[in-house]
């Protein structure tokens, strides 16, 4: 099949974030006088909103104690200097190849629409997105609901739909809503665990995936 919209997650697929989440959550812990949740488990809840997120992490805590962690996340993350995470090497390119060869484009990520706003700015790649997602406007990952609204907007069936991320919450969401899933090896989750959603592939870079979708239409030729 040849795929009409292709759509991003963000963190641990096109941005390098994690270091930089993992401490604005481990630090946002330790501002209320929490323990803070070992890196390993703070890595856990990458792609997932914060609302679920913090309650992966602090189970059975006063609905107030996630107000106030998710509050002084948000200020860590967005008070944040723009080089306190990076573009994976080829990001930019690989989004400006796919425009060019007539794809919709579009972001399902876990991140609020804040925190997607800022990153879109700093790295001046919002010009490529036809439609994004946020977690805080939808259900979170890995329910379906934000690939079923980026598909509606932007007139893709199912079958013409990809969903390319580094979590098995994304290759969930992409099951869930009956598309394709491309999964990536060098963000969060390791490949085991991606690959047991049944993804198309799993890559190792992000510049692969050109590559990879002309290989794939070519076959299909």
């Amino acid at each position: 099949m040849s795929f009409e919209l292709i759509v991003f997650d963000w963190d641990g697929t096109l941005m390098d974030s994690e270091a930089h989440i993992v401490d604005c959550m481990q630090r946002a812990f330790v501002e209320l006088g929490l323990q803070p949740p070992p890196r390993e488990a703070a890595r856990e809840i990458i792609g997932l909103s914060l609302e679920r997120g913090t309650r992966e992490l602090l189970p059975g805590a006063e609905p107030e104690v996630y107000e106030a962690l998710i509050l002084a996340y948000r200020r860590r993350f967005l008070g944040a200097t723009p080089n306190a995470s990076a573009l994976f090497a080829g990001a930019a390119e690989v989004l400006s190849t796919l425009t060019e060869r007539g794809c919709r484009l579009a972001v399902a990520t876990g991140k609020s629409r804040a925190g997607l706003d800022k990153a879109l700015r700093e790295t001046g790649l919002g010009e490529f997105f036809h439609a994004t997602r946020c977690a805080d406007e939808t259900f979170s990952k890995p329910h379906p609901q934000m690939l079923f609204e980026l598909m509606e907007e932007l007139g893709a069936a199912a079958e013409e739909t990809l969903m390319i991320g580094d979590t098995e919450f994304d290759m969930q969401m992409a099951r869930n809503a009956g598309v394709a899933g491309l999964a990536v090896s060098y963000g969060v989750h390791p490949p085991e665990r991606l690959l047991a959603h049944q993804p198309l592939d799993c890559l190792d870079a992000v510049s692969a995936i050109p590559g990879w979708l002309a290989a794939r239409a070519t076959s299909e030729i």
